[in-house]
């Protein structure tokens, strides 16, 4: 299942996104085969059966501006997840994870630009992940029992600005700029992250290109890891790292992350002084 966060003129809510049936009066509504996104009368995140109940309401996906899929009260990342990133960095690949956040107003979503803060960095560089979405309260879960809180994932871009990554020895400020944590374009609820193949591009070039098993640490690790050190809610983010190729953006471009079985997230690049 698909679950999206749009905005429908002045409204906001959440909707599952799949192919209208058509099966209504002709001229009444999208036709069959066309993407639609059917509203949902709760928060998915909610608990009991109404979180996902349709309220029979739907709308054209291309009539919609799709949102940010969640709004995390935090974004746990992972760094140097994927060996060979780690090593076109110049180190080695880590025996744990390495962990670090990104507030939660970094988070944009399909089609907003990314700011580009050309008064305080001179290189801002993409990293298309794969994003897990928590779907309950949870701590110290253990890696077996990943699975029972996880609701599903989309596709970040973990973007950097990697001199001042360089310049400051920790990543609060080359990680954190607003816009620097795009998410979408939905959450995708019935995924499995074992295998996934994982593509990013700029302005349609192929950048970077790996499976999600090539992941050092896999998703149900990172879980059981970062859940060892905080407390997870529902809505919450982990980022499992991003595979090698990463690069510059200029002002101008477009970068798009797809991830198999889960969508594109694309966003354009805009220079925010």
């Amino acid at each position: 299942m698909r679950i999206a966060r749009f905005a429908a003129g002045e409204d906001v809510g959440y909707g599952v996104v799949g192919e209208a049936r058509g099966d209504g009066p002709e001229g009444t509504g999208p036709a069959a085969g066309q993407q639609i996104v059917a509203e949902l009368s709760g928060h998915p995140f909610g608990p009991g059966p109404d979180a996902i109940r349709l309220t029979g309401i739907s709308h054209r996906l291309d009539d919609v501006r799709l949102l940010a899929p969640v709004l995390p009260s935090k974004v746990i990342a992972v760094g140097q997840n994927y060996a060979d990133h780690v090593r076109e960095m110049g180190g080695e690949p880590p025996a744990e994870p390495v962990l670090f956040l990104k507030p939660s107003t970094a988070v944009c979503g399909p089609g907003d630009p990314i700011r580009y803060p050309a008064t305080l960095t001179r290189r801002v560089d993409y990293e298309g992940e794969l994003a897990v979405i928590i779907g309950r309260l949870c701590r110290e879960v253990p890696a077996s029992q990943a699975a029972g809180v996880i609701f599903g994932y989309t596709c970040a871009n973990d973007v950097t600005a990697r001199d001042l990554q360089a310049r400051d020895g920790q990543w609060a400020r080359a990680k954190g700029f607003d816009t620097f944590c795009p998410l979408g374009p939905w959450i995708e609820t019935g995924a499995d992250p074992a295998d996934l193949e994982l593509v990013t591009s700029v302005n349609g070039e192929v950048r970077q290109r790996a499976r999600t098993s090539q992941l050092l640490h896999g998703v149900a690790e990172l879980v059981a890891y970062a859940s060892s050190v905080m407390t997870l809610l529902p809505g919450d983010v982990l980022l499992t790292g991003t595979p090698a190729g990463v690069g510059p953006l200029e002002d101008g471009d477009e970068v798009s992350v797809t991830i198999e079985n889960i969508g594109t997230l694309t966003n354009p690049v805009a220079d925010r002084d």
